[in-house]
């Protein structure tokens, strides 16, 4: 009998620290501006999704599925959604973002908001349900537009080559909408469906507006020549971000979901400095960001992944280092 109970108390034992261990998968499916980077040691481009890990604790795995380019329409279409779902498990998050390609007049991308955009929301959402998992909607990010004439929303994909050209057109002195209906649908598909909704529309805008017309420049691929040595021409993309303009959206966004999923908060961390040699972070080597700590303030570096040797830190820099396993 007694052998018996201790059997069962170490089986019980196991079964905690296996429950309590367990952690949580987020994934994320959306177009560019969340979307995973190519070439990242030579390319500051990044999606918000791609640094999203360094916004939570190690409980929480983020498995991001946003490509550039896509539509909720090619996103189904290219079988990228059976492959979410296919790891999808009980209890884990899949945030929802369309839009920005949506509006694109092609025929492998067009949507119509109140029509085939809100049904494959909806298709995203119930399926999430039917696997145990738990959907959240967003709807697009703003583009940094203070230029009318922007507002025929070329292929975003196109701006990527567009190198600078000198001082921007602007006749607005507010950030104009270039999403219209497609920013309304999300939100309406929530309501009707009982589904978290984060506005990472208002999100943005509230961001971009914060920092002002010269200012909102520094979230985005916007470079003067010589400005940065990874983009020696330059380049002129409002819709994109880079290493920074990813980070802090990234951080916004998390806050705002962790309002909406309460079950999420606990978990999400800030810090300043994300190291990571897969680009997921803010700095690509720890001595970078060792280095970007100011004189006598105290700082935590987050590392995420990476093998890096002891770094050298001055003694006047209360610096401590949170490697993650």
């Amino acid at each position: 009998m007694k052998k018996f109970f201790s059997f069962a108390g170490i089986a019980l034992f196991a079964l905690l620290m296996t429950s309590s261990s367990k952690k949580t998968t987020i994934f994320v499916i959306g177009d560019s501006t969340a979307a995973e980077k190519g070439g990242y040691k030579n390319n500051p481009e990044r999606g918000w999704g791609m640094v999203l890990q360094g916004c939570f604790d190690d409980q929480i795995i983020v498995d991001n599925h946003a490509v550039n380019g896509r539509s909720s329409k090619s996103f189904l279409d290219e079988g990228r959604w059976q492959k979410v779902l296919d790891k999808l498990q009980p209890g884990d998050y899949v945030l929802i973002q369309f839009g920005h390609n949506d509006e694109k007049h092609f025929p492998d991308r067009y949507t119509e908001p109140g029509g085939t955009f809100d049904a494959h929301l909806a298709k995203y959402v119930n399926e999430t349900r039917q696997k145990g998992g738990i959907p959240v909607l967003l709807n697009s990010v703003v583009r940094r537009c203070f230029f009318s004439a922007d507002l025929k929303n070329e292929d975003d994909e196109k701006l990527r080559s567009k190198v600078y050209g000198g001082d921007e057109p602007i006749n607005s002195d507010t950030l104009i909408d270039t999403h219209g209906a497609y920013v309304v649908a999300p939100r309406k598909v929530a309501k009707a469906l009982n589904v978290p909704f984060v506005d990472a529309t208002r999100i943005t805008h509230d961001i971009e507006t914060q920092m002002g017309i010269e200012g909102s420049r520094k979230l985005h691929m916007w470079f003067k020549p010589g400005e940065n040595p990874q983009v020696p021409k330059g380049k002129q993309d409002n819709t994109h971000y880079n290493v920074y303009g990813a980070h802090v959206v990234a951080n916004a966004l998390a806050d705002a979901l962790a309002e909406q999923v309460p079950e999420l908060k606990k978990h999400v961390r800030h810090y300043e400095y994300v190291v990571s040699a897969q680009g997921r972070g803010n700095f690509m080597s720890l001595q970078e960001a060792v280095d970007a700590v100011p004189k006598g303030q105290a700082a935590i570096i987050l590392v995420l992944d990476g093998k890096w040797q002891k770094p050298s830190i001055a003694k006047n820099k209360n610096v401590k280092i949170l490697y993650r396993k």
